[in-house]
């Protein structure tokens, strides 16, 4: 009796344990299919942005976004903020290669400078970047860095941007150039549009704050001198346009801005640019580069269309009347 009870239970205990592994069989597959699988290559990728605003934060998510459509799970992103200073730059890069990442982002002027000064041999891209000849002192520049540096670039006609100045203000005599002077790019910038200008009889003064501390005070000394001032692609201002609409605004003093950021706070009239996309064209470069598709020497810099934009909140402010063939900026 006492052979067959226990017969009897170890009869049971089979039949439950072949139960519970046919429920384990029939439970579903959890595992993401967007996660590479175990032979899958993976990369890690450097992002040094200069400092956060609208325009640069754009072109980090367009970069970020297109990477991860392009290889799906495959990257590793290493994001990092400068918060606006060049010897940061230089600090995040270093890691970057210490670090042995597969490629670099560099978003503007100083962090391009930095990376392309740290390394010669991991692949760097550009991106908001107006003249890379300009960035990086090469002479002569014909559209192809070369070595291990390409990009994209966030420059609108020059010549065009001088024409909306007097298509705007007919009547303009004296423009105000408001730029920092720690960026070479903006630089060159105000440069060409006083080229443009002065063929076209204007007067032109520049007006160049140093830091975010005399935005203010350089911006009152514009306005008190000009009929327009024009504000080029620059991360100083585009970090400070309040700064410089509450200066402006009350002296009623209009601004044409370089790029649709700088507008949306404290201009009249853009030729814009998507940022966002701008990005997006860098991350498709890089998913090129990684895998070997595209040889960065040999790769090109990239552009993106301008689109001519105003900003209504301002025209109402300022009593103007928005020009035919421009696009209001979205609120």
């Amino acid at each position: 009796m006492k052979k067959k009870l226990i017969a009897m239970l170890l009869s049971a205990a089979m039949c439950l344990s072949l139960a519970a592994c046919g429920q384990k069989a029939d439970t579903p597959d959890t595992t993401d299919p967007a996660e590479p699988s175990g032979d899958a290559v993976t990369y890690t990728v450097g992002i040094c942005q200069l400092v956060q605003h609208e325009a640069l934060d754009a072109a980090t998510q367009g970069f970020i976004d297109a990477l991860n459509e392009a290889l799906p799970g495959q990257v590793k992103f290493e994001e990092k903020n400068a918060s606006g200073d060049s010897n940061s730059c230089a600090t995040i890069v270093n890691g970057f290669v210490s670090e042995g990442v597969d490629l670099i982002m560099a978003n503007a002027t100083a962090a391009l400078q930095a990376a392309a000064s740290a390394t010669s041999d991991i692949p760097v891209l550009g991106t908001s970047i107006t003249a890379y000849g300009v960035a990086l002192d090469i002479d002569n520049f014909s559209g192809t860095v070369g070595g291990n540096v390409s990009g994209t670039s966030d420059l609108a006609d020059l010549s065009k941007q001088a024409d909306m100045i007097t298509e705007w203000f007919p009547e303009t005599q004296k423009v105000g150039l408001l730029f920092c002077s720690a960026e070479p790019n903006s630089r060159y910038q105000i440069e060409e549009v006083a080229k443009n200008l002065s063929a076209k009889g204007i007067e032109t003064k520049e007006f160049a704050f140093t830091d975010t501390n005399d935005v203010s005070s350089v911006t009152q000394a514009a306005c008190d001198w000009a009929d327009v001032i024009y504000v080029p692609t620059d991360n100083t201002a585009a970090s400070n346009t309040e700064a410089i609409a509450n200066v402006t605004v009350p002296a009623k003093t209009p601004v044409i801005a370089g790029e649709e950021g700088i507008c949306k706070g404290c201009g009249v009239a853009t030729l814009s640019i998507s940022y966002y996309d701008l990005g997006v064209t860098t991350g498709k470069m890089a998913a090129k580069i990684l895998t070997g598709e595209a040889d960065i020497s040999t790769m090109p810099i990239e552009f993106t269309t301008a689109t001519p934009k105003y900003n209504a909140t301002m025209c109402e402010t300022l009593g103007i009347t928005p020009l035919e063939g421009y696009t209001a900026i979205a609120e």
